[in-house]
């Protein structure tokens, strides 16, 4: 799964490695809330769509306001947390997922990820992991994205991250993980086209890295820079 991430730069900044996606009107509101480094659901992110007409008859990727926690127009609210994930392998057939995965699907750009080991095998003694690009590079997510109204009628830009197999690196800490996409991909994954499944895949472990952390990355409201410091074993291991 992915429900923690980390922004490490300036919103301007994360924006600039992304120059193929223009600023939507938006987004500008986000700018004091970055650096993150403790993102969690229920948070808003720059997410990049292709669904806003700039100029007549074109359109093209855009980077947008967005609620982490899948949404449809048709849930009420007051029930269960929204989807921060979605699962590849049903995503075309889910009915929470197929209409969003079939046109509204996003770029979630981000500098790094969190993942937890279960170091017992008993859900309660956790290691937590930061994950990233060997070259300390920027990266997209593949996600999907709904507009949801609240009861004033507000409409609420969601989405939820896309995940699939791990790879090497991630399987021996997890047994998923978010599929992250390949820069010549993006184009293909805002396109039209309903059914890219191929794209959906373990990204190469050779150009990732992971790293132990600190277990103050379990609670959100450790929002500073030392959360993605490398740390030795961790004596006692986060309870989830």
């Amino acid at each position: 799964m992915c429900g923690r991430i980390f922004v490490k730069t300036s919103l301007e900044e994360l924006i600039s490695n992304f120059p193929f996606a223009v600023k939507g009107g938006d987004i500008d509101g986000l700018g004091n809330r970055f650096p993150r480094w403790n993102g969690a659901p229920s948070q808003d992110y720059p997410v990049i769509i292709r669904d806003i007409v700039r100029e007549p008859d074109t359109s093209g990727p855009m980077f947008v306001v967005a609620r982490w926690g899948l949404m449809p127009s048709w849930v009420k609210s007051g029930g269960r947390p929204p989807p921060v994930n979605i699962r590849c392998e049903g995503i075309s057939s889910n009915g929470m997922s197929r209409a969003a995965y079939r046109s509204r699907r996003c770029l979630v750009p981000i500098n790094g990820f969190f993942e937890w080991k279960d170091i017992h095998g008993t859900g309660k003694n956790k290691q937590p992991y930061a994950i990233a690009m060997r070259d300390g590079s920027a990266f997209a997510l593949a996600g999907i994205w709904e507009t949801w109204k609240d009861e004033k009628g507000v409409s609420v830009r969601n989405f939820a991250i896309v995940t699939c197999a791990p790879n090497e690196m991630m399987a021996a800490i997890h047994d998923r993980m978010p599929v992250i996409l390949h820069r010549e991909d993006y184009e293909r994954w805002l396109s039209p086209e309903p059914d890219p499944n191929d794209l959906m895949k373990p990204f190469p472990a050779e150009l990732m890295v992971m790293w132990k952390i600190g277990r103050d990355v379990g609670s959100p409201k450790n929002d500073r820079p030392e959360i993605i410091e490398e740390v030795e074993d961790d004596p006692e291991p986060t309870l989830i």
